[in-house]
């Protein structure tokens, strides 16, 4: 087990459980994944596309940013990045810091239970 805990948050969290748990934190229920200027040019990069491509084709404008979109996917959506077949991301190494940071979001610091049905590596301190 790789237990990971972040200061302030009521839990821990076991990284090796995401090798068993199919993508469920990248499909279920619509919602955004705002990508940084720097982000896009990584994932480009690391996607082996132009930037410009890469905006058309991965990322939907909302105001002033840009999120990742999104795809229909069982029951809800998955992100575009999710392979749907491998249940993994297509560019786990270049995601974005909200996928990095993910589960420790302040959302969840007032909705662990919602987080715990989503994430089967939640420990409850």
């Amino acid at each position: 087990m790789r237990i990971i805990k972040q200061d302030g948050f009521n839990y821990a969290f076991d990284a090796d459980a995401c090798m068993s748990c199919k993508g469920k934190c990248c499909t279920g229920k619509s919602g955004y994944i705002w990508v940084k200027k720097e982000e896009i040019l990584t994932l480009a990069a690391d996607l082996k596309i132009k930037d410009e491509d890469f905006v058309l084709q991965y990322l939907s404008k909302v105001g002033f940013r840009y999120t990742l979109k999104e795809i229909p996917f069982q029951n809800g959506f998955a992100c575009i990045l999710f392979d749907t077949e491998k249940y993994g991301c297509k560019a786990y190494d270049a995601r974005p810091s909200q996928c990095r940071s993910f589960p420790f979001w302040d959302y969840f610091k007032h909705g662990q239970k919602e987080l715990e049905e989503e994430c089967t590596g939640i420990l409850p301190l």
